[in-house]
């Protein structure tokens, strides 16, 4: 499908829905306001009805709306069924005379079993025949709601003023339906049903992988970019940080004394870069809550999402290594060359991917190539192989990819959680 149809399509559902209004507006959450709860109602049903589906399930779509919004929704849903030829099962409480005029048939439930199924508009002349007639100017969809709701265990006035407990309604409900005309009907439509020939219907095409993360990859950086708590706030934190270490370690020199302070600076920021990677914990909780929805309705897959999150972060961390990294190792004055701070803001950016998990071991892996400079009494590999017990029989860089390594295995990981989740929930 051609971008420009994709775009057609959503403007028109979302005129649909009648969000023409917010279409400029954030969605919102607990940190920030955006558009109302019923407007987050109706941009779920947009989602759901986006593609087009045969079958449609809506969980109490009209919740946070008032009257008119529900009925327009309702309405609009509707209308898109008629249109499409969908079937669109919905659950709902409370609804409107108006939005109850728009159903085709009605299911109702009490502690699963089943009170009533078939028509709508023959579900009054159930209950009348049944002693539990409607009374005038009442919504006869809260009278049969109040009639099989067992929770608050209350009396029903029958039709000739004698009252019965909710439990005896129901019983006395649920065993005339069995008997009832409506049920005989409902039976042999449902026969009728299955000895019809139809189309088979084929699984709905996807996207591409490769489409699929580029779009999560581009909506997960725009929402990284827009919440504060993800990456900014952690950056001006990481910012005054190594102001505080610069100035408290300036310009440490290269004497014999300097081997611990620098070896302190090192650690310290490397340690606190990667524990405050949790920072972004709260946000990434949001993120799993949307991926678990669209994930449940079969809009992309596992492997697309790991792959967005993933490389969507990669700039964000690169600055909040690269920024706060330069203002310490400057100010610090650690060893001159290009290829010296690459290596220390790569380390820097990496640790926050490997996470806190593997903070003891990779640690270790900054310390090497920071400790010579001028013209030392004693030589870094010196320091290095005697005062840190390191050894030297290898590249630094070797310990640069390593790390990487990690880095890869703990996103296969991640990935490997999520895909088991989804089976054991299965």
């Amino acid at each position: 499908m051609p971008t420009s149809e994709k775009r057609k399509r959503a403007d028109i559902t979302i005129k649909e829905m009648g969000l023409q209004d917010a279409m400029n507006t954030r969605i919102g959450g607990w940190r920030n306001k955006g558009i109302s709860g019923g407007q987050k109602r109706r941009v779920s049903i947009c989602i759901e009805i986006l593609t087009r589906p045969k079958l449609l399930f809506l969980d109490e779509p009209t919740s946070g709306l008032d009257s008119a919004a529900s009925y327009h929704v309702m309405k609009r849903i509707v209308g898109l069924a008629k249109q499409d030829g969908r079937t669109v099962i919905a659950s709902i409480h409370q609804p409107s005379s108006e939005v109850f005029e728009l159903f085709h048939n009605l299911y109702l439930l009490s502690a699963g079993k089943t009170v009533y199924f078939g028509p709508a508009s023959t579900a009054n002349e159930f209950f009348l025949s049944n002693g539990f007639p409607c009374p005038t100017m009442r919504n006869p969809p809260d009278h049969y709601l109040r009639t099989i709701n067992k929770d608050f265990d209350q009396d029903i006035e029958q039709g000739f003023g004698n009252s019965v407990t909710t439990d005896e309604a129901i019983n006395t409900l649920v065993n005339s339906y069995k008997s009832s005309t409506t049920r005989q009907q409902v039976d042999k439509q449902i026969a009728e049903i299955h000895k019809m020939e139809g189309t088979v219907l084929e699984k709905g095409s996807q996207a591409s992988f490769i489409t699929q993360s580029l779009v999560l990859t581009r909506r997960s950086f725009v929402n990284m970019y827009r919440d504060l708590g993800y990456y900014w706030l952690r950056l001006a934190i990481y910012i005054a940080l190594c102001l505080g270490v610069g100035t408290i370690f300036y310009d440490v020199g290269f004497s014999y004394g300097s081997i611990q302070a620098r070896g302190a600076m090192l650690m310290f920021v490397a340690t606190f870069l990667t524990f405050m990677a949790i920072g972004g914990f709260p946000s990434f909780v949001e993120d799993m809550k949307i991926f678990r929805s669209e994930r449940l309705n079969g809009h992309y897959g596992v492997a697309a999402f790991v792959f967005g999150n993933t490389f969507s972060s990669i700039p964000y961390l690169l600055l909040v290594s690269l920024v706060p990294g330069a203002i310490a190792y400057f100010l610090v004055g650690l060893q001159s060359g290009i290829d010296h701070f690459v290596y220390f803001a790569l380390e820097l950016e990496f640790k926050p991917l490997c996470s806190w998990m593997v903070v003891s071991f990779d640690c270790q892996m900054i310390s090497p190539s920071h400790f010579g400079g001028g013209a030392p009494t004693i030589s870094g590999e010196e320091i290095l192989r005697d005062v840190w017990q390191m050894q030297m029989g290898y590249s630094k860089w070797v310990d640069l990819f390593v790390l990487l390594g990690m880095v890869v295995l703990y996103r296969l990981m991640f990935f490997s959680i999520i895909k088991t989740a989804e089976k054991v929930a299965l």
